[in-house]
């Protein structure tokens, strides 16, 4: 037996003045697509906003449906309309935000563990690591990569194993 040790790093930041303008201004992007969140049985409004290389910020909300789980989470509708849009400019970051109960929330919320894998392969389709921004009123979090939210992640090359 062979024992292995996964570690993620994150740094925390206590408020967002800490953090350069541009992803400053990535976060902003990402709290103010909380208020395009369809978001009427959960009431959990959830932005994000995805920085590409080319200097262009796309949002995105999360979209529920009473059909569940027809609905999709604000990662991903970002993360898919910023591919379609520019589907040969590669993702730098992602800055992701929550809105309840009339306020942000003060801590942050990662991905789900379906948005983890999306953006996984955004980072492998376009070979670059994906930074990670999650942002709460009291406290932000800051991950190098994807990798680091998915430690076991799987990849397209295991289906020709």
């Amino acid at each position: 037996m062979k024992k292995t040790q996964l570690i993620t790093t994150v740094l925390e930041y206590n408020s967002i003045e800490e953090l350069d303008s541009v992803n400053q201004e990535l976060i902003n992007k990402a709290k103010e697509a909380t208020q395009s969140s369809y978001s009427p049985y959960s009431n959990f409004s959830v932005g994000a906003a995805v920085l590409l290389e080319n200097g262009e910020i796309i949002q995105g909300s999360n979209q529920e449906n009473s059909a569940y789980p027809s609905g999709l989470c604000a990662e991903r509708v970002a993360m898919f309309y910023a591919n379609s849009k520019y589907p040969n400019v590669p993702v730098k970051s992602i800055a992701i935000a929550c809105y309840n109960n009339g306020q942000f929330l003060e801590r942050p919320i990662p991905p789900c563990g379906s948005c983890r894998q999306v953006l996984l392969e955004t980072e492998e389709r376009y070979h670059t690591p994906i930074q990670v921004f999650l942002y709460g009123q009291k406290q932000i979090f800051e991950i190098e990569n994807i990798k680091q939210l998915l430690p076991l992640y799987f990849e397209k090359n295991m289906l020709d194993e």
